[in-house]
């Protein structure tokens, strides 16, 4: 999962000791400290005023921290700004502020495109609600996004509200200025995969290099037997059994050499591949690779298909578990049961108990040159279905939660043959919700699954920060 750093900065103007007409401090600092180690707490790296003022070698006493001034607000706000590490700014409200001196200096953050909080602990002691109201008006006045959240940070459910949106903040942080490498062209005829480099810069912030097969084949028949062999040793660490060194195995090993070597040397941070027609029946096919690639926590899709590139990168991303893209194969609208079933392609490490094997992949339309694939029942836990899509040319997000169940033994040997291809990996998910519906606002024939009941929340705030359409069950 991603590492996330917040700015945290407190503000109010009613500071260094300022007392309410009973005698109290307007200032709750144990509920500041309390909130700051909520975040900690969650794994959230945390930067407060006192860390940006030292660095800077500003006095940071006195409450010099806590903004009150437009001076205190350039002061720490702009170099949160200019820290390419900061991935969302987190606003506490520790009493009333004029609004006015801070939302120059948030209007110069929010430039960067990182997300936005306003955070209230909720009481009337202090003003903070009041305070927080203010600031929030003043963000939307200007027309800046933020999230407002008016919690405890006690409270479970408050703090899954923030730190999703510090995690999707994160990942849209993460992937601005990096590069998607396409092998190839567009795979069977996808019309739903297709991208628009210059939306996907001007959504993501992400370039789309794309490049021909021919470097990839040449870099994979260049590969030497001593770096096929070391490969080859390491499977035992993530399969049950360990293929026979054969011809096809060299082939599938050498292919995922090449694309990490050729992601390494230009500087691409995932990728997409054709697959077939081309590669795939006239060398081997990407099961192997694409199923080594996605274990080793590197987004990528098949079928040069762009939408189910961008999910698995927010799903590896997001998640402690490797993303799962497969077929959507077969939907029964009684048990409101899902069957993903990839060609051949699948993170290892998501097997069930019997682990995964390894299978021989190649029909003739689809990698007649052959190659290893992955066969395997994906393990039982909660996570969701979902993926970006493009519906009249504005992205869409589409998310649903699920449980991903492993039949028995006696029941999985007869379901594996419904589809026809017993040895492809298979995922049994149960989606919460009207599947009609999902069915309505689902544009792939891919379904992309992620483990972690977080990544429900986690999509749709990430989504909302970057302007796209929502469907979630």
């Amino acid at each position: 999962m991603i590492k996330t750093k917040v700015g945290f900065v407190v503000y109010g103007v009613h500071k260094q000791g300022l007392k309410d007409p009973d005698g109290n401090l307007f200032i709750d600092y144990d509920i500041v400290a309390r909130s700051k180690q909520a975040l900690i707490d969650r794994g959230i790296e945390v930067v407060d005023g006192k860390d940006v003022l030292k660095a800077q070698g500003l006095p940071f006493d006195d409450d010099r921290d806590i903004v009150a001034t437009k001076q205190e607000a350039r002061d720490i706000i702009l170099p949160l700004a200019k820290d390419d590490s900061i991935d969302c700014l987190v606003l506490f409200s520790a009493t009333w502020v004029w609004a006015a001196h801070m939302i120059g200096a948030i209007r110069e953050f929010a430039k960067t495109g990182k997300g936005i909080i306003v955070w209230t602990y909720p009481g009337s002691q202090g003003w903070r609600p009041v305070g927080g109201l203010v600031l929030k008006a003043a963000i939307n006045e200007i027309g800046v996004k933020c999230r407002y959240v008016y919690g405890k940070a006690e409270d479970k459910k408050d703090m899954d509200r923030i730190e999703s949106y510090c995690r999707a903040s994160a990942v849209k942080n993460k992937i601005n200025m990096s590069t998607l490498g396409a092998f190839g062209g567009r795979g069977m005829g996808q019309t739903c995969g297709v991208a628009d480099p210059s939306q996907w810069m001007k959504t993501f912030g992400i370039d789309i290099d794309s490049r021909d097969t021919t470097e990839l084949l040449n870099t994979a028949k260049a590969v030497t037997p001593e770096e096929v062999d070391a490969v080859y040793n390491d499977l035992p660490k993530r399969f049950a059994v360990q293929p026979p060194h054969d011809d096809q195995t060299d082939r599938s090993i050498r292919l995922y050499i090449a694309l990490k070597k050729l992601m390494e040397q230009n500087g691409f941070d995932f990728y997409t591949i054709q697959s077939f027609p081309g590669l795939g029946d006239d060398y081997v096919a990407s099961c192997f690779a694409q199923s080594m690639m996605l274990d080793d926590g590197v987004p990528t899709s098949t079928l040069s298909d762009f939408n189910t590139a961008m999910t698995s990168i927010l799903m590896t991303y997001l998640s402690d578990d490797p993303t799962y893209y497969g077929d959507f194969q077969c939907i029964n609208k009684e048990n409101n049961e899902i069957k993903i079933i990839g060609d051949g392609a699948v993170p290892p490490s998501l097997a069930n108990e019997d682990g995964a094997v390894f299978a021989s992949h190649g029909i003739p339309t689809e990698g007649a040159a052959g190659g290893m694939s992955i066969k395997l029942t994906c393990k039982e836990g909660k996570g969701i279905l979902g993926r970006v899509c493009r519906v009249d040319g504005k992205f869409v997000m589409v998310v649903a939660r699920c449980t991903v169940r492993v039949p028995s033994k006696e029941e999985l040997a007869e379901r594996r043959h419904e589809c026809g291809i017993p040895d492809w990996p298979h995922a049994f998910c149960t989606v919460e919700g009207d599947i009609d519906k999902l069915l309505e606002h689902w544009n792939n024939e891919y379904a992309c699954l992620g483990y972690g009941e977080q990544l429900y929340q986690n999509l749709i705030d990430f989504a909302e920060l970057t302007g796209m359409e929502i469907y979630a069950l």
